[in-house]
């Protein structure tokens, strides 16, 4: 392969240890979710996002990255039971929407760090903190819990010289969180829990530089 290190950097620690990079990434939930009383299950948007991740890397094969980014999705149950308090037996039920902000850690194998094409892997650990809940029009309020979860991820980037380089990347994420939804503005004390399967996929593109 091409490379651009050089003979000192070969025979030495002397290498970059740290990359930035700024991704644009695509987040797709691929959701489910056992909800209680009305039934049903959950659909959860797709959205668009500024990412931002750092690398350290301890040797020219292995690294911990650190991703930062948020997002906001809009919520809304689907087939839902609400015949109890004068609905239809099969509708979808707005819940408004609500930011999820996802900072997640991966441990990575670079498989050929000193070519042009540089392929890894990596996984880790995931917490997620659901905040600016807009509990929309229909229901009163809706609550998250904060989850931890696991993470997937597979990428390469590519140096276009020694300093800078250009990413493609997905990651998985395993995430499954509480929710409580205070529908009592429908029916006096109605509470509505369910247990939702986020489990995104993250399709990232975007530029990094090596320092």
């Amino acid at each position: 392969c091409t490379g651009f290190a050089n003979a000192q950097e070969e025979n030495s620690n002397d290498f970059k240890r740290w990359q930035v990079r700024v991704r644009g990434v695509a987040v797709t939930p691929d959701e489910s979710a056992s909800i209680g009383i009305i039934g049903g299950d959950a659909s959860i948007s797709s959205t668009f996002i500024p990412e931002l991740d750092f690398t350290y890397f301890f040797n020219k094969n292995i690294a911990a990255e650190l991703i930062l980014g948020t997002s906001k999705h809009d919520v809304h149950t689907t087939g839902s039971d609400i015949s109890a308090i004068g609905g239809p037996t099969h509708t979808d039920v707005d819940l408004g929407s609500v930011y999820l902000l996802p900072p997640t850690l991966t441990l990575q194998y670079h498989f050929m760090p000193d070519c042009s094409f540089r392929p890894y892997a990596g996984a880790g650990i995931n917490y997620t903190i659901f905040y600016g809940v807009d509990e929309g029009s229909t229901v009163k309020d809706v609550e998250y819990d904060n989850a931890f979860g696991f993470a997937l991820q597979a990428g390469l980037d590519y140096a276009i010289n020694d300093k800078f380089f250009v990413n493609v990347d997905v990651k998985k994420i395993f995430l499954k969180t509480d929710v409580t939804v205070d529908a009592s503005n429908l029916a006096d004390g109605l509470s509505i829990p369910a247990e939702v399967d986020i489990n995104p996929w993250l399709f990232g593109f975007g530029v990094g530089m090596k320092f």
